[in-house]
């Protein structure tokens, strides 16, 4: 009996443990807000704010008038997520502030935004 309890809390035990294996996943949400400004206008800082569901992008960039947020595309190499906003050349642009939400397991340490890569690294409290 002691062998048949053991055996079924072991085997509990393995079932609970493969069944929470995650795989690998990355999701973005965007948020776009046209400025006024003209591309010679750009700012080019970088904001960061990290917590427990993701992290939180803000950002200018110069996209052509009317870009289409479903344009942008985001995809894990190793432990890199590369964002694309998959733009052509246009002659009318202008200053897109974007706050881009980022949820990724398992954890990246690089992130690539169109050609550009940015190290992500934990500060000490």
């Amino acid at each position: 009996m002691r062998t048949q309890k053991f055996l079924f809390c072991w085997m509990l035990v393995l079932f609970l443990a493969v069944s929470c294996e995650r795989k690998p996943f990355v999701e973005h949400k965007i948020k776009m807000e046209a400025t006024a400004k003209p591309c010679s206008q750009l700012q080019e800082t970088f904001r960061l704010n990290s917590n427990f569901g993701g992290e939180r992008f803000e950002f200018e960039k110069c996209l052509p008038d009317g870009y289409q947020e479903k344009s942008i595309t985001t995809e894990r190499r190793a432990d890199t997520v590369v964002v694309s906003f998959n733009t052509a050349k246009d002659d009318k642009q202008s200053v897109y502030k974007i706050t881009l939400d980022i949820d990724s397991y398992p954890a990246y340490h690089f992130i690539t935004i169109d050609n550009e890569t940015y190290s992500l690294s934990p500060t000490a409290k």
